[in-house]
């Protein structure tokens, strides 16, 4: 993605201290949405890096609860691929896996419906930002429960300080680091 490119997403990204709670500085994804022409770049940008690094195709691309539900099905529906959400606990029906994870500010538990993912089945797992690498981790834990593998997790922002990167069990991709 051209640089300039880059600096337009960063510069529509919301700031908000203290939120959720004093210490944690917020980086919001939701402004790039009020910008079409953003949109389509963020979405060509991981689109265009996603198909020029891996020749097999990707069967599944897995959303974290709740901005990885914005990014996950355009970039699904581009790669031909299936839309899978990862969601807080208690919120999918059906026969669930199950993973505990640490975030920045507490503990939280994400499910994955059982069958959603199929065995043996190639995933790129996406969300807004990485920070500790503990909601990815998990989501990562719930596709190896499931059979398959993550070829890769993708982010628009990443926290590179907090190192969570490294708690990953596959390749990441970030746009913007911070």
């Amino acid at each position: 993605m051209p640089n300039h490119d880059i600096e337009r997403l960063k510069n529509l990204l919301g700031t908000h201290p203290d939120f959720p709670k004093k210490g944690i500085v917020f980086k919001d994804l939701f402004p790039i949405f009020q910008d079409p022409t953003a949109v389509e770049s963020l979405i060509s940008n991981i689109v265009h890096h996603i198909s020029s690094t891996y020749e097999e195709k990707i069967d599944a691309v897995v959303g974290l609860d709740a901005r990885g539900f914005l990014l996950g099905p355009l970039v699904a529906l581009r790669l031909g691929a299936a839309f899978v959400p990862v969601r807080k606990e208690g919120k999918l029906p059906g026969e669930c896996a199950s993973a505990v994870y640490e975030k920045e500010y507490g503990q939280d538990v994400f499910e994955m419906q059982k069958d959603a993912v199929k065995p043996n089945a190639r995933v790129i797992v996406i969300d807004d930002l990485i920070a500790t690498g503990g909601s990815a981790g998990a989501a990562g834990e719930l596709v190896r429960k499931c059979g398959a593998k993550t070829v890769e997790y993708v982010f628009v922002m990443e926290l590179e300080f907090l190192n969570g990167t490294q708690k990953l069990d596959a390749p990441t991709y970030s746009l913007i680091k911070l």
